[in-house]
């Protein structure tokens, strides 16, 4: 199994993680974010997803240095696995069903494996 496989299979679990967001309100989560009303909190976290989307195809495709970048990555997917195991039992978290612990989870799990293997 190559390095990419792993790396390329937890962006696609953090891409649907991030689907599947939307589906959770995640904003109401962040601080300043969960100030704002439903319709303006899912505008901001949607938009801020364009320069994100955008920079991880950069980095993927334009960079000089993806390697850099796919290990950044990796890192983050364990920190991103870490944080919402800290908000668990944050009163506004929707992600509770196996589907979006699938996401978060299969997406760490990924980061962890590409970063060993």
């Amino acid at each position: 199994m190559s390095a990419s496989f792993l790396f390329f299979l937890g962006i696609t679990f953090f891409v649907l993680h991030e689907i599947d967001a939307v589906r959770c309100k995640e904003w109401h989560i962040f601080p300043g974010l969960s100030q704002l009303s439903d319709l303006w909190g899912k505008r901001i976290f949607l938009l801020a997803h364009i320069p994100i989307g955008y920079f991880i195809f950069w980095q993927l495709t334009a960079s000089e240095s993806p390697e850099i970048f796919k290990t950044g990555f990796d890192v983050f997917l364990l920190i991103h696995l870490v944080a919402h195991l800290v908000y668990l039992k944050h009163v506004k978290n929707q992600f509770k069903d196996w589907i979006s612990w699938t996401f978060i989870v299969g997406a760490g799990i990924c980061g962890l494996f590409d970063l060993i293997f």
